[in-house]
C-alpha cells in the first residue's frame, strides 16, 4: 500500500481546506409585510411569494 513520502504540514493542509466555507444565505423583504424572507421562497410571515396569496395563514390569537 502507498504511504505518504512526507508529512503535509498543518499550513498546507489549512490552504486546501480554506475553500470549504458555508455561503450566506440571500434574504430579502417582503414588499407585502416587510418580514425578512429567503430569496424563493415563501413568507413565513403573510403567506405571499411574488406578490400572490401562495398559503392562507391562520391569524394568530
Amino acid at each position: 500500500m502507498a504511504h505518504p513520502k512526507r508529512k503535509t504540514s498543518k499550513q498546507r493542509r489549512n490552504k486546501r481546506r480554506t475553500h470549504y466555507k458555508a455561503a450566506i444565505p440571500t434574504v430579502t423583504t417582503c414588499p407585502n409585510c416587510g418580514a425578512a424572507v429567503l430569496y424563493h421562497h415563501v413568507c413565513p410571515e403573510c403567506g405571499y411569494y411574488r406578490g400572490k396569496q401562495a398559503i392562507v395563514k391562520e391569524a394568530s390569537v
